[in-house]
């Protein structure tokens, strides 16, 4: 079924533990910190039934309506329809948000594809891990994944420490396992369900361990308590934070306090090769959907960047001109790499369509690495009135409006309530407590940046090069050896 955004809020009734400013949230739909974003993810369910949106936002098989998001992708126009999703998505939200469930699903699409090296070790999961992907599909399900850990001293083995801060298996029972712990993960509030699996442990030489374990946890489990950060929402007027008070995505420390995990939600468990696989394969879909958000990200910079220049007269000057270049560029940079890691997709050891996966994990970094650096050239772009000028009040009082008037006015087109509009928006995008945490957000969204580098180096053909520098200095057969 494709779900509606009131079938989506009620879900979400359900008796889940969460807790925000120190205080249990007796509903999640309603409470201001999480209804601004449970609105947005309502909003794209309720867009899958409009005529409007119906084709790009669903497809259909054997009669039935499916979301486009959740598709398991075998062909490019797989791809494209994906793309043509978060577009969409983006343009009829009026920003960007990460976490809504198409760029986590993937990593179920990486667990299929590691269904052989699970086999090797233990044959008694592959079945679960298919029935997952399906019902997330069949159900329009909301599903996100956790995976970082409070971690502790990283100097230590996780059993040389308290063992709660990498979540672990404590006992099994006829009804599953049994786990303690923590882990971080975005949107888990207003979530259905989550990925769980392990971060990057010291396991040693050992072949098992009660640390390497991977599955599908709903939100409202017993024993799981979701303690939040406080929200940016409601913080500050929302006329001077518009994408502070509609698109925070509130992260979550999950608390496991001994959960049941029910046989057939278990992915794979305790051997550690199992888990090092899956590490390693994670993101060979989901990393797509992460660098398309930034992408879009910087769709934002260069809008804001430039209305602001035209609107003071700057925008043919060379040295204006040179900085809205260095974003396009880096723009298109990201889109490249992109379009590239579809046009030369590659099928996945499971029978997926994956993207060019040196494509895919040079332009992360691109995307990752850059960002501060384009952040900061559309401050400059924008100047110095994104930090100094008056909130909204002194647009509206009697005693100063006359005054904001008087030097907000630039001329007949741009008058001073889209000027202060335009200049709120930029603040918020680039300067404001969401922008910072935004930027650290994706640096670290899907791993640290050493991983990604370390992705780079597992997927890219050094083998290429070394070639082409063996016949061009005439080396022997043995120096590829």
């Amino acid at each position: 079924m494709l779900m509606t955004g009131d079938q989506y809020r009620e879900s979400l009734r359900d008796g889940r533990e969460v807790f925000i400013d120190g205080e249990r949230v007796a509903s999640v739909p309603d409470h201001p910190s999480f209804r601004p974003i449970v609105d947005v993810r309502a909003r794209i369910y309720d867009m899958a039934h409009e005529d409007g949106f119906r084709d790009v936002m669903a497809f259909e098989k054997d009669g039935e309506a499916f979301a486009t998001a959740w598709q398991p992708p075998h062909t490019q126009d797989d791809w494209w329809a994906k793309r043509d999703w978060v577009e969409t998505v983006m343009k009829e939200i009026g920003g960007v948000v990460t976490r809504v469930g198409d760029e986590t699903v993937g990593e179920m699409w990486s667990l299929a594809d590691g269904k052989d090296i699970l086999d090797q070790v233990d044959n008694q999961w592959s079945a679960n891990i298919d029935r997952h992907i399906d019902n997330v599909l069949k159900n329009d399900i909301f599903h996100v994944s956790a995976n970082t850990d409070p971690k502790g001293d990283r100097s230590k083995a996780p059993q040389d420490q308290d063992p709660d801060m990498l979540l672990h298996v404590v006992r099994e029972t006829d009804a599953g396992i049994v786990v303690r712990g923590a882990k971080y993960e975005t949107a888990a509030a207003y979530a259905h369900q989550a990925f769980v699996k392990p971060t990057i442990a010291n396991w040693g030489d050992a072949k098992l361990s009660d640390y390497a374990l991977g599955f599908i946890c709903p939100m409202n489990a017993g024993g799981l308590k979701h303690i939040c950060r406080n929200g940016f929402a409601g913080v500050k007027p929302a006329a001077d934070y518009p994408l502070s008070n509609g698109f925070d995505e509130v992260d979550t420390l999950l608390v496991f306090d001994n959960v049941t995990v029910p046989w057939e939600n278990v992915l794979f468990y305790r051997h550690t090769r199992a888990a090092s696989f899956i590490r390693g394969t994670l993101h060979r879909y989901s990393a797509y959907m992460f660098v398309l958000r930034i992408m879009h990200m910087a769709d934002l910079m260069i809008g804001v960047a430039l209305f602001n220049v035209r609107q003071t007269g700057l925008d043919r000057q060379q040295a204006v001109m040179e900085k809205l270049a260095q974003l396009a560029c880096y723009r298109e940079g990201v889109n490249a790499h992109l379009t590239g890691a579809i046009a030369t997709a590659q099928e996945s050891p499971g029978g997926f369509l994956m993207p060019n996966q040196s494509l895919l994990y040079t332009g992360r970094v691109l995307a990752c690495t850059q960002l501060p650096a384009m952040m900061h050239l559309t401050r400059e772009l924008c100047g110095g009135q994104i930090c100094v000028t008056p909130d909204s009040p002194a647009f509206l009082s009697p005693d100063t409006r006359a005054w904001m008037e008087k030097f907000y006015n630039v001329n007949d087109d741009w008058r001073a309530e889209d000027r202060r509009k335009l200049l709120a928006f930029g603040r918020d995008l680039v300067n404001s407590d969401y922008a910072g945490h935004k930027v650290t957000f994706q640096l670290f969204a899907q791993s640290p940046p050493f991983a990604h580098l370390a992705a780079v180096y597992r997927n890219f053909d050094f083998d290429g090069p070394m070639r082409f520098v063996k016949k061009a200095a005439g080396l022997s057969d043995n120096a590829m050896r």
